[in-house]
């Protein structure tokens, strides 16, 4: 086989996959809309499915209003196109064009004892033949709770031991470095597990990457609702109103400053008004705000400050 004709039939084995990715992502995104419904039953649908200019487009499924989701949503997007200047620079490459396709989602709740959460997973190709895969699932309380936070790594860690590709301790503490506040010296949240360039450097097989981006993914609704059910319908004063207002400032802090994702969307063309999805629909800031430090306002501020340094959250 010649030379040409190998660099060929290896593209369309590239093509092959990217559609293969691109389907499970779509089968992924269609799963836990439903799922989230399910639990919650009073949730609002928006549906935006939008093309772009210099190529793919994407499917943006907005939850909002709901019994336990105030605003959010799982959001599909499998793009295409010139690597531009930007784009190149944030990717470290001399590649001409990429594709990208990924899954993500936040949902911001109604109630402050009601954690955040977070969900992206990603592919991307370069038309030099590089490819990897990235993402995560990241848990931002507004009150910690170790117990709670435990539970949560726990379901991280079990679904990264069915996969050889996976690390869970690797990952969450990639995941205490990533979803970190340097200006402030907090953690975002409680963490979880964050990966990126899986792939990049030949070190995984393609296949068993996407299983287990699938996998954790697939379990998203799941991971939120164990998190989200016992606490919905707790009492909420003008306290837990305000608290919630300012971490959710923080939240909008580390995505418009450090978030790569956000960069990501935006240098590449992306369209901003999914890009920007992750945003609550409420949030405040106050200046200097210090609460008490025996408040349950100041013990969650401690506990962001030791997780910007990392936290064995399995030991606690």
């Amino acid at each position: 086989m010649g030379g040409s004709e190998s660099i060929q039939q290896q593209a369309l084995m590239d093509l092959r996959f990217l559609a293969q990715v691109q389907s499970t992502f779509r089968e992924v995104q269609e799963t836990q809309v439903a799922a989230l419904r399910d639990f919650d039953g009073e949730v609002k649908l928006q549906r935006d499915v939008w093309d772009r200019p210099d190529g793919g487009g994407g499917d943006t499924r907005i939850l909002m209003e709901g019994a336990v989701i105030e605003k959010g949503g799982v959001n599909f997007s499998a793009v295409e196109g010139p690597v531009n200047a930007a784009l190149a620079d944030q990717l470290g490459t001399q590649a001409s064009r990429f594709a990208a396709t990924g899954v993500s989602s936040v949902l911001h709740p109604g109630n402050p004892h009601v954690p955040i959460i977070h969900m992206n997973v990603r592919y991307f190709t370069l038309d030099d033949g590089t490819w990897w895969f990235g993402g995560g699932i990241d848990l931002t309380p507004h009150y910690i709770i170790p117990e709670e936070a435990k539970a949560f790594h726990m379901d991280l860690n079990v679904i990264c031991d069915r996969h050889a590709v996976a690390d869970y301790s690797r990952f969450k503490s990639w995941a205490d470095r990533y979803f970190h506040n340097p200006h402030r010296g907090e953690s975002r949240g409680v963490g979880g597990i964050f990966f990126d360039h899986m792939g990049r450097d030949g070190e995984v097989n393609r296949e068993d990457a996407l299983a287990f981006c699938r996998d954790l993914s697939m379990h998203y609704a799941e991971i939120y609702r164990a998190r989200a059910e016992p606490f919905f319908q707790q009492f909420v004063d003008e306290h837990d109103v305000a608290w919630q207002g300012l971490r959710r400032g923080r939240y909008v802090e580390f995505n418009l400053v450090h978030d790569r994702g956000t960069r990501f969307g935006l240098v590449s063309g992306g369209r901003t008004e999914s890009i920007l999805m992750s945003l609550p629909p409420r949030a405040h800031w106050e200046y200097d705000h210090q609460p008490p430090a025996e408040s349950r306002q100041g013990q969650t501020l401690e506990w962001l400050r030791k997780g910007a340094k990392g936290v064995d959250w399995l030991g606690q």
